[in-house]
């Protein structure tokens, strides 16, 4: 009975929404409806029967949480069945109220739209709700422009392995010792306190000392902490908690901390931090800012976005201590001791880092270079004519090629071969061609353009259309030694074969893909057959191991594969 009223409360609220937006537009009448005539019902019909495969854009919603409708009667073809869900995965009043805060109707519609489409598109593991509402609040509840934002940071977090890093990044004793930030307590919102004494902090010294990806790195574990901590203080204080707030103190602050390198760290630390974690800085308390401060200010602030820079307040000298100042925002008994409060503050005191801790140039480049390259995952770039390719040589027949790719930009085509032969050395496409240089993401081509399909080699896998946005997982049992080859390629937008018109969604892909480049990230493993012979049921049976976003594989039989495709 209570699901029962809180469905009927929020219809009246989506259909009382709608109505006002009527009155607005100057409409207050609207013709009773009649059904559509007998011609027009059959030549739907018709019509219905020849189904298209659906794009990677958003679906059109309906209402659907998971896959449970609640707002309104399913528009899906699929089955009844399919339509079943969890009580989890319902967005009732309570729900939202407990830990999504207050949405409007429209709010809570691009909600479930934004959650079906990764529902679709990355089975398995997604985002929960009040990380997708942040992306959505950073885009003004623009769709298109969140699910492109936290497309990339999904595939970020995937090539970083950041979902991992409170349990593998192991703070090196400099930070310990002279890094002058931690969390301490919560503000009066229940917000977690983060403590920044910037202006003790010896910012030359440290990059000298650890370089820029060790600092990089070390902020982004402070804010999967306090995501972490976002959560717990959730479910103590009853109401939804989705931000934190920092507390920067400057004094100190001099010219040192102007030096050139340590300023294009911390952009570079701006930069990652806005594109991946956005709307959780609730606030800034900046306190006793010196003379130099606008000059930093100055530097900074055209790669804050604006939403951001409206959460700061700035103080200078004292005028912290007076109304209106650190006393509104925090409690008076967890004020740290530094700032004339009675609670003791256990974050370090900064201090110059010593000459002696400092690393040579090459040394600083190669630990970057290892912490930048610490993923099991390659980038590659394909281009119209120009397709990326790897070699994997089997010795053994019956070994299983394992995969697991994301697209990231356009639509591709993925080919598994095999050939007898062993291709030449790959050519490395600069990219000249195009006008593109990347030292991360490369083009390579390894099938000889006089090599013949069927005579030289041959297709052992179907083409596997896939679009943008999707996460593939996927194996194939080999039958014969050689050399496979994976092929991702360029693929052509077809034009819709059941009607002379071209679909809405194909127009706007063909917008979307531009010079004709897409974007790869790909993991490959060769197993042998000695490691899974007798078990080949467990293997096609189980959880793809490679994607934090995977779901359970399927098999075929008939070409000794495994592959799931997430959309």
């Amino acid at each position: 009975m209570k699901q029962y009223t809180s469905n009927i409360k929020k219809g009246k609220e989506i259909i009382e929404y709608y109505l006002k937006q009527m009155e607005e537009e100057g409409i207050t009448q609207l013709p009773r409806w009649t059904p559509a005539p007998k011609e027009l019902q059959e030549c739907q019909t018709s019509t219905s029967t020849h189904s298209v495969s659906p794009a990677l854009n958003i679906p059109t919603i309906t209402c659907t949480d998971g896959n449970s409708s609640r707002d309104g009667p399913p528009t899906s073809s699929s089955p009844p069945e399919a339509l079943s869900s969890t009580p989890d995965d319902k967005l009732d009043a309570d729900y939202i109220k407990r830990y999504l805060g207050d949405l409007t109707p429209l709010q809570e519609s691009c909600l479930i739209r934004l959650r079906q489409w990764l529902q679709e598109t990355h089975k398995g593991k997604i985002p929960k709700d009040e990380h997708i509402l942040r992306f959505l609040r950073a885009r003004d509840f623009n769709i298109d422009k969140s699910r492109e934002l936290l497309c990339q940071s999904l595939t970020w977090r995937k090539q970083h392995q950041v979902d991992y890093l409170l349990n593998t990044w192991n703070p090196p004793q400099v930070l310990h010792d002279y890094y002058a930030g931690g969390w301490h307590h919560h503000d009066k919102d229940g917000r977690p306190l983060y403590v920044l004494r910037l202006g003790q902090m010896d910012t030359k010294g440290l990059v000298r000392a650890l370089g820029e990806e060790s600092l990089l790195r070390h902020v982004l574990s402070i804010n999967e902490e306090g995501l972490r901590r976002c959560e717990e203080n959730t479910n103590i204080f009853g109401r939804p908690i989705s931000s934190w707030t920092c507390l920067v103190d400057l004094e100190g602050l001099n010219m040192r901390h102007l030096w050139r390198p340590g300023v294009k760290a911390l952009l570079r630390i701006i930069e990652v931090v806005e594109a991946n974690y956005p709307e959780t800085l609730g606030r800034l308390l900046i306190l006793r800012a010196p003379r130099v401060f606008p000059v930093l200010w100055t530097l900074v602030s055209p790669f804050i976005d604006e939403n951001t820079r409206k959460k700061f307040l700035i103080y200078a000298g004292n005028d912290y201590q007076g109304p209106g100042g650190l006393i509104d925002y925090i409690d008076k008994e967890i004020i740290p001791d530094f700032l004339g409060g009675e609670c003791l503050c256990e974050v370090s005191e900064g201090g110059l880092v010593p000459k002696a801790l400092y690393r040579t140039p090459e040394e600083l480049e190669s630990e970057d270079i290892r912490l930048w390259t610490e993923t099991i995952y390659q980038s590659a770039s394909v281009f119209k004519g120009a397709p990326h390719e790897i070699l994997i040589q089997i010795v053994d027949a019956s070994s299983v090629i394992t995969w697991d790719f994301d697209v990231c930009k356009g639509d591709i085509i993925f080919n598994i071969y095999h050939s007898k032969r062993a291709p030449q050395v790959p050519k490395r496409d600069t990219l000249g061609a195009h006008g593109i240089t990347s030292p991360v993401c490369n083009n390579v081509q390894l099938i000889d353009k006089a090599w013949q399909l069927g005579r030289d080699y041959s297709m052992v896998e179907s083409p596997l259309t896939c679009k943008e946005g999707e996460s593939v997982q996927g194996s194939h049992v080999t039958r014969w030694p050689g050399f496979y080859i994976l092929q991702w390629k360029f693929h052509n937008m077809p034009a819709c074969a059941t009607s002379s018109l071209p679909r809405v969604d194909d127009v706007l892909a063909s917008l979307q893909v531009s010079s004709h480049k897409c974007k790869v990230m790909y993991y490959t493993e060769i197993i042998g057959s000695e490691d899974f012979r007798g078990s080949m049921t467990s293997l096609e049976s189980s959880h793809s191991g490679f994607s934090q976003l995977s779901a359970a594989t399927t098999s075929s039989s008939q070409s000794h594969s495994s592959s799931m495709v997430s959309r």
